[in-house]
């Protein structure tokens, strides 16, 4: 009889694709690793290193690239092989590829995109229910799940806040289409097991400063005392003030693990056409039956997102979110590709065209 032995990450994601990619790296003695966090010019890794997890700190310098695309990012998979001479620490030598990545637009003048967390299954998406949702701002979080490759998944936070909550889930349902959203409470408990069972794999936690999701992070990994991650009260008008510092990866008690993010400030697009179509798939069915491939659903005849418009069957507020959040991607797109800036200078003189045309037309009437 055959018997297999687990890996040793398998409880970290380890699978046989990642045995394939790492097939040379072992071949030249090199450990397979998974970044837990990285902090300056280190990253802590857990390795699997004589059948055993060993966690461990690594030096990542023989990796650094220019590319803030390509830096070494908590989640990713890599080989760590001995220290450099000199050095204290191990070295990673190799990054593996990454199967999936959020990534946001920084505030650079750049335009450069950061890697929030590699190598992920589902985004679970954080949005407290202690003040109004934006949903505007749960739209932008959806483009850029979507975007990831991973699915998205929407947990309404601090329920025993908002008796309401169910309500609320109903509205933030008709602007996820195809994302599940749940309600939960991380203080009285309540949805925690379901959301639990709805993390395989690897999970990432984004949102906005406040969203609660330190106190999620602990409920779900079961910290506490000085394990558990700080947890602040919220400032004036829902404000809320960072906790986390840093990404970290964490073992979850069911299996699997959790990515928990610092709260971010705002949520810039960065290449994410594919993102948007998926978070307003409603929208782009819509645009078929457009006369114009290439409608801007502005004023161009034959609009079938303008029909569904006049027609009750599309909310203005949410094609107002779709044009925003699509000239946003396209402007992001166009500071970085020559030809997309010139294709964008187009449109929009095209668009000045059709706009003067039809205020020409209505005061010839």
């Amino acid at each position: 009889m055959h018997i297999t032995t687990a890996h040793p990450l398998a409880g970290y994601g380890w699978d046989e694709l990642c045995a394939a990619q790492f097939t040379e790296h072992a071949a030249a003695g090199l450990l397979p690793g998974r970044v837990v966090r990285v902090d300056r010019g280190l990253c802590e890794v857990v390795v699997a290193d004589g059948g055993e997890v060993t966690p461990l700190r690594a030096d990542i310098a023989p990796v650094a690239v220019h590319d803030p695309l390509h830096y070494v990012c908590t989640g990713d998979w890599v080989a760590v092989g001995p220290a450099a001479a000199g050095h204290a620490e191990r070295a990673v030598r190799a990054l593996l590829p990454r199967r999936t990545s959020v990534v946001r637009s920084t505030s650079s003048k750049r335009s450069e995109g950061q890697v929030l967390a590699a190598n992920v299954d589902t985004v679970v998406i954080a949005v407290s229910l202690s003040v109004e949702p934006d949903l505007g701002r749960v739209e932008r979080f959806l483009a850029l799940a979507w975007e990831s490759g991973a699915q998205p998944l929407v947990v309404l936070t601090k329920a025993d806040a908002a008796p309401d909550g169910d309500h609320i889930r109903a509205d933030v349902e008709m602007v996820s289409p195809g994302v599940g959203v749940l309600v939960v409470s991380a203080l009285t408990g309540y949805g925690m097991a379901e959301l639990g069972g709805r993390l395989p794999g690897t999970s990432a936690l984004v949102g906005l400063s406040g969203a609660g999701k330190s106190t999620l992070a602990n409920a779900l990994t079961g910290r506490t005392g000085s394990a558990a991650m700080e947890v602040r009260p919220i400032g004036g008008a829902g404000k809320g003030r960072h906790t986390t510092t840093a990404r970290e990866l964490l073992p979850l008690p069911g299996g699997g693990v959790l990515i928990d993010t610092p709260g971010l400030r705002g949520v810039g697009m960065f290449d994410a056409a594919q993102g948007l179509q998926q978070a307003f798939s409603e929208i782009e069915a819509l645009a078929v039956d457009c006369r114009f491939g290439d409608c801007g659903h502005v004023a161009e005849p034959g609009c079938a997102v303008l029909k569904a418009l006049r027609e009750g069957a599309l909310d203005q507020r949410r094609l107002d979110s779709y044009r925003k959040l699509r000239r946003e991607n396209e402007w992001i797109a166009s500071r970085t590709d020559a030809r997309l800036r010139a294709e964008q200078l187009r449109r929009w003189k095209a668009a000045d065209r059709e706009r003067e045309a039809v205020a020409r037309a209505k005061g010839r009437r």
